[in-house]
């Protein structure tokens, strides 16, 4: 009975994460869209198992995951895609640079070599940029 509960909680967290995910959009979600979708399937369960815990350092997800037991399913499936889109998201803006390097090479010489300079050099040359760093600039949410 627990590996079929777990088998169901591992698809249903991966048609979570696909519902996030929309073709010709990022596959990653804003921190402000985060708290939107937290707050619309979650916030009933915080209300009752997590009442007064403080925003800050991800508490009210540990708290939901301590009491996940008595937390809503939806609320368990959202809060782990929303976990996965932000870590996909901070993992784009750790990387996107690297990503974009022969783009950058290319269609940015003579740019100041800022990261600021070259990422406003790669959105204004969107139309002439490759789709993997073009990706990796939306996944980040710069764009």
């Amino acid at each position: 009975m627990k590996r079929l509960r777990s088998v169901l909680a591992i698809v249903a967290v991966g048609a979570a994460v696909m519902a996030f995910a929309a073709p010709a959009q990022a596959a990653t979600i804003s921190f402000a869209d985060a708290m939107s979708i937290m707050a619309r399937d979650c916030g009933a369960d915080v209300q009752k198992h997590c009442k007064g815990v403080p925003l800050a350092n991800n508490a009210v997800g540990q708290c939901l995951v301590a009491n996940q037991a008595k937390v809503s399913p939806v609320c368990l499936q959202t809060l782990a895609a929303v976990r996965a889109s932000l870590t996909a998201r901070i993992e784009a803006q750790d990387n996107v640079l690297k990503v974009c390097r022969g783009d950058a090479n290319r269609r940015c010489q003579g740019v100041v070599h800022s990261d600021a300079h070259t990422l406003d050099c790669l959105l204004k040359a969107a139309s002439h940029v490759s789709k993997k760093c073009n990706a990796a600039i939306t996944n980040a949410g710069w764009r």
